[in-house]
Formats: structure tokens, C-alpha cells, sequence
């Protein structure tokens, strides 16, 4: 369950850097924090897929994400 958690905040601090990216190159200003924020998430995705590969698959992902929010809500 913590690689559910792992993925699940991998995912999210990846879905919101890459807006700061955006907005960082339009303002023509290096993307320092949102790009830290980008290899963090990627880097937590990994280790979560290192620490159980056979688990996660594209496909799995939203099933991984709603047991997350459901355990949190819970």
C-alpha cells in the first residue's frame, strides 16, 4: 500500500509542476522549482515501480489512484 501512496503523489506533484513549467517559459524564466518538482515525481514513480513491478501497469494506474483517495477519505 505505501507504493500506492508513492504513485499516487508522484503523480500529482507531476500533473501540477508541468502548469509552472508552462508558465515559467512564458514569462521567458528558467523553470527551477517546477522542474525540481517534475524529476522529484519522477524519481518517487520509480522507486515505487522498483519496489513492485509487477503491480503497476498504464492501466492500473486509475485503480491506484481512487484506492489512494478512497483510503484517505476513509
Amino acid at each position: 500500500m505505501v507504493t500506492d501512496y508513492l504513485i499516487t503523489i508522484g503523480l500529482v506533484v507531476g500533473l501540477f509542476s508541468i502548469p509552472a513549467m508552462l508558465s515559467a517559459y512564458a514569462d521567458e524564466r528558467f523553470p527551477r522549482a517546477p522542474m525540481a518538482a517534475f524529476i522529484l515525481s519522477a524519481a518517487t514513480i520509480a522507486l515505487a515501480w522498483a519496489m513492485n513491478p509487477a503491480v503497476y501497469s498504464l492501466a492500473e494506474l486509475p485503480n491506484v489512484v481512487v484506492r489512494v483517495i478512497a483510503d484517505v477519505v476513509k
